[in-house]
């Protein structure tokens, strides 16, 4: 079941899942861009006041998965999608996306990790499509609020109603 997160109720669970998934990245992304907790209970507040809503996937009342949506502008991006280690590649991804899919009525970008191979693939076999360079730059800088090096060290990607800015 998907259902909208109680951002206070599962805080904490939202908090564990992010940092339980995100030991995927250890090893793989910039050693730089690597910390332990991967996001902070501060970083995860942060987020949730600048407006990323997050929705669970729970079976048997138990949450798998998480994954934010955020409407920005003329744009709704996806933001931390996460699903515990012990429950990958069971679909839970492709719902919870699906579902946020749904829930947009404007273009759809995601932002993710350059060397996050899996994670490409995924939003590839989702219909999503990888953008330019020189647009990614530019997309990462009005729609998020991340670090220089991160901006150089990430891709962004589009569903197939993005309107280029050519």
């Amino acid at each position: 079941m998907i259902i909208k997160s109680d951002q206070k109720k599962d805080f904490e669970t939202i908090y564990e899942i992010i940092n339980d998934a995100s030991i995927a990245y250890k090893g793989i992304i910039p050693s730089d861009r690597w910390q332990e907790p991967y996001m902070s209970k501060e970083e995860l507040k942060k987020q949730i006041n600048e407006g990323v809503e997050f929705w669970n996937f729970e079976e048997r009342n138990s949450v798998l998965g998480v994954m934010g949506i955020q409407f920005k502008k003329d744009v709704t991006l996806i933001r931390h999608a996460y699903v515990r280690t012990l429950a990958r590649q069971k679909g839970i991804g492709s719902k919870l996306l699906n579902q946020l899919i749904n829930l947009s009525e404007t273009p759809i970008l995601i932002g993710t990790w350059a060397d996050a191979s899996w994670a490409i693939r995924f939003y590839k076999k989702n219909g999503f499509k990888v953008l330019p360079i020189a647009e990614k730059d530019k997309l990462l800088k009005i729609y998020w609020d991340i670090p220089k090096r991160q901006i150089e060290t990430s891709i962004v990607l589009a569903s197939n109603d993005w309107k280029s800015f050519e």
